[in-house]
């Protein structure tokens, strides 16, 4: 039998979603599983938006430009410039989702061999589209007990090499909800200056921060404007994770260029995901603060009960929907597993993701659970109950 590709071998299974069998199989059996492990919002599309797919009035289902609709990146650069940030249509590239783009991006701003640094626990897909354009990991470790703040600048300066080529951050951050404040952006933007690097600056969770003070985009910082390329989506900011958008924002018109090509061997993105995105973006502002008190009361109730639970502890994340927890167990991939076959609560269980696969170093993570908290309250109190209750069988098994 033909053999497979020796990357296929190498790519990492994502710890969000690996579970899913057995989740799949809870299900089978009548169990009632909720779902923390992914970031699916249970909040609804906006209404002009689904207005929009229901009455899309074409004889055609063409393509579109590769670069996106010019109309929608017109929106996106409206949009931005409410930001604070300030690019033309021509900066912007639409892709299929957030992760598209930053596979065009290692791609394009990389070659096989180069070496990129990110903080680390990180987005575990990272390290997929590393190992897919042949790209070498290199990670600075955030700590659970420092809340994951950024680490020092020392850090990063001992991980770069000749070979270096970018550095990658995810703000506010995919897992941890860590949220850099302003000095740890400005000690970046000097690393990247001094050693001439790309910052890839991931940033679709934007509208969520919590602290009450402005939100800083990479795009902002002085002195690396050639430097700096924004990835971004509107999966969570309007709950539209299905239709696959997301974008590439730069000053660095070299990147955009290349990533142009990448983008014409695709074709185009998805034409009616372009169209509901391009509804959302207007008129949605008491939608998006509706989401926002929404998801700040939730982090602050499943923070609140997390470390209610005896040997939990997670801190408390100031942006995005997640949070890394650390349990009583040795083995939290096993722990999660045995949440889904063998064990339920009043006809329940809970689905998290192990957290090692967060981790680039082996061995780092085997105890802690990223968790989304992107159900209602009333469902993060049952799992809540239900995590609690299997951690005490599960201990008393051991």
């Amino acid at each position: 039998m033909p053999k497979i590709s020796k990357r296929g071998v190498r790519l990492p299974a994502s710890p969000i979603r690996k579970l899913v069998p057995f989740a799949d199989g809870a299900k089978k059996r009548g169990v009632k599983v909720y779902h923390l492990n992914i970031g699916q919002p249970d909040l609804p599309t906006p209404q002009k938006a689904l207005d929009a797919l229901k009455n899309i009035d074409r004889k055609t289902l063409e393509y579109t430009h590769s670069q996106g609709l010019l109309s929608l990146r017109e929106k996106f650069a409206s949009y931005y410039a409410k930001c604070g940030i300030s690019v033309t249509p021509e900066e912007i590239m639409v892709t299929t989702g957030g992760s598209e783009a930053l596979l065009m991006l290692f791609l394009s701003c990389l070659d096989p061999g180069d070496e990129i640094i990110m903080v680390e626990p990180g987005y575990a897909n990272y390290l997929s589209f590393a190992e897919s354009a042949g790209v070498i990991v290199k990670t600075v470790r955030s700590y659970i007990e420092d809340g994951f703040a950024l680490p020092p600048v020392e850090a990063f300066e001992k991980a770069i090499t000749p070979k270096t080529r970018a550095i990658l951050l995810c703000n506010p951050n995919n897992p941890t909800g860590y949220l850099y404040p302003d000095e740890e952006l400005l000690s970046i933007r000097d690393i990247v200056k001094k050693h001439d690097l790309f910052l890839i600056s991931d940033e679709a969770y934007r509208e969520f921060c919590y602290t009450g003070v402005p939100y800083k985009s990479a795009m902002t910082l002085e002195g690396i404007e050639q430097n700096v390329i924004l990835v971004d989506s509107v999966s969570k900011r309007y709950s539209e994770c299905g239709i696959r958008i997301g974008m590439i924002v730069t000053h660095n018109k070299e990147v955009i260029e290349c990533a142009m090509k990448v983008a014409q061997s695709r074709l185009c993105p998805p034409l009616l995901g372009q169209i509901v995105a391009e509804a959302s973006i207007d008129g949605t502002e008491e939608y998006s603060k509706a989401c926002y008190d929404e998801y700040k009361a939730r982090r602050d109730f499943i923070i609140a009960g997390l470390n209610k639970i005896p040997g939990v502890y997670s801190p408390m994340p100031e942006g995005a929907f997640y949070t890394l927890a650390s349990l009583p167990v040795e083995d939290a991939e096993d722990f999660c597993r045995w949440c889904l076959t063998d064990f339920e609560y009043e006809g329940a269980t809970v689905m998290m993701a192990p957290a090692a696969g967060f981790y680039s170093t082996p061995g780092l993570g085997k105890n802690e659970v990223r968790i989304a908290y992107v159900l209602c309250i009333e469902d993060l109190a049952k799992a809540l109950e239900c995590l609690e209750h299997a951690l005490k069988e599960y201990n008393s098994k051991k």
